[in-house]
């Protein structure tokens, strides 16, 4: 490990410490938040679990929006190219998705045409990657980046070797997908055969017969009662209190969480089903794909590719460098599950001074309510309009499916 990765993962991980810790290390609560940090501390997800149409409808982009938004695995942020805005700024505490999202940027901008951006952004399995990273990419790249993609993993692979052997399979993410293929397939299903469902009424079918019943077995019942069994998620022990809900079991919330993903939407239009059964985007590329991967959105978003920077720095923290009234645009994810009362409260103490009128803020949580009125101070939100009937139709329509609620917020005048 490089000097500069060694401490710019230890910098992430001393952030991630404060957002997830918050109980005592030897307590049952501090020991599982402690074994996820562990577990976050190197990529997680290859692809964003977010649906950018939705986020992009939610915050009326204009072209003189300028946002901050969480990066994760970089599909939204880039994708928001297509809406034209003045500037993104991403930020995130995991060093990984930091460098992934610079990747990503470099190889919108130096790769040749589509083809070489979609082979190496979107099939990212092809050998060919490889030497187009070391020719034409890694020394475009700032220096911790090269270093995190140089640097080897426990088998003494490159780690952009990834992209030679499908990134989607890679990471925390790809590899808790693949896990449940195996038990799956352990039950005589194969979740890759259920891509050939024609039309949601023979998908809902194929779900009911086949997956549902895999949920009440006595197994899968038993994972996931364990808060650690959602880690591949990406899901802290608070959030998996929230996740359940009054569910009589987890079972049954992933279970039906993935049938919506399935079942609720067109597969041919959605490519985090393509996702959740192959660990990737179908092949030939003549399926669905974020936007930033679609072929008529090339040219513009390579010309704005200089508007987005990504930043290894909490949101509170890059906000709180920022000048009062210069940002409009927040997306938060589903971070604020993790927080605690004070730091909800001191995130919108600095989306207050930063918001310029009309401002928004988007964000998702893993159950159903939105976490403000519990956490956030009282006089501090009543600064902010929750737009709840909008909230709930753009919830209904997020292709994403795996979160509980969808919330939009907007600057009141």
């Amino acid at each position: 490990m490089t000097t500069a990765v060694s401490a710019d993962t230890t910098a992430g991980l001393s952030l991630l410490d404060a957002a997830v810790h918050q109980n005592g290390a030897f307590s049952v609560a501090g020991l599982f938040e402690r074994a996820f940090t562990f577990a976050f501390r190197d990529l997680v997800y290859a692809q964003i679990w977010e649906d950018p149409a939705i986020d992009m409808e939610a915050m009326d982009l204009r072209p003189d929006s300028r946002i901050v938004a969480i990066a994760s695995g970089g599909c939204n942020i880039m994708s928001y190219l297509t809406a034209n805005p003045a500037r993104i700024h991403g930020v995130d505490l995991n060093a990984a998705h930091v460098a992934l999202n610079r990747l990503k940027l470099t190889a919108l901008s130096n790769l040749p045409d589509y083809e070489a951006f979609f082979r190496f952004v979107g099939r990212a399995n092809d050998r060919v990657n490889i030497r187009i990273f070391d020719t034409d990419l890694r020394p475009r790249l700032d220096h911790n980046s090269r270093a995190y993609w140089d640097k080897r993993d426990a088998l003494g692979r490159r780690r952009i070797t990834a992209y030679g052997r499908n990134i989607y399979r890679a990471g925390l993410l790809g590899r808790f997908i693949g896990l449940a293929h195996f038990v799956a397939r352990r039950y005589g299903v194969d979740p890759t055969t259920l891509t050939s469902a024609t039309t949601r009424e023979e998908m809902s079918e194929r779900f009911d017969t086949k997956l549902a019943p895999i949920f009440d077995t006595w197994l899968v019942r038993r994972l996931l009662d364990n808060p650690m069994s959602l880690y591949g998620l990406g899901i802290p022990p608070a959030q998996y209190t929230e996740l359940a809900g009054d569910a009589p079991r987890m079972a049954t919330v992933v279970r039906d969480r993935l049938r919506k993903l399935l079942c609720d939407f067109d597969l041919g239009d959605n490519y985090f089903a393509w996702q959740a059964l192959t660990r990737g985007y179908k092949p030939e590329g003549d399926g669905p794909l974020p936007p930033y991967l679609q072929r008529q959105n090339f040219d513009a978003i390579r010309d704005r590719a200089d508007r987005v920077d990504v930043q290894q720095i909490s949101m509170t923290t890059f906000l709180s460098g920022q000048p009062p009234c210069s940002l409009d645009r927040y997306v938060l994810l589903d971070a604020q599950d993790w927080m605690n009362a004070t730091q909800v409260t001191e995130l919108w103490n600095e989306i207050t001074r930063t918001a310029r009128p009309g401002a928004r803020v988007i964000f998702r949580t893993a159950g159903a309510p939105s976490i403000l009125p519990a956490k956030l101070d009282a006089a501090l939100l009543r600064q902010w309009d929750y737009q709840e009937r909008q909230s709930l139709d753009l919830f209904k329509r997020d292709r994403s499916a795996i979160y509980g609620g969808f919330h939009l917020y907007s600057k009141s005048a």
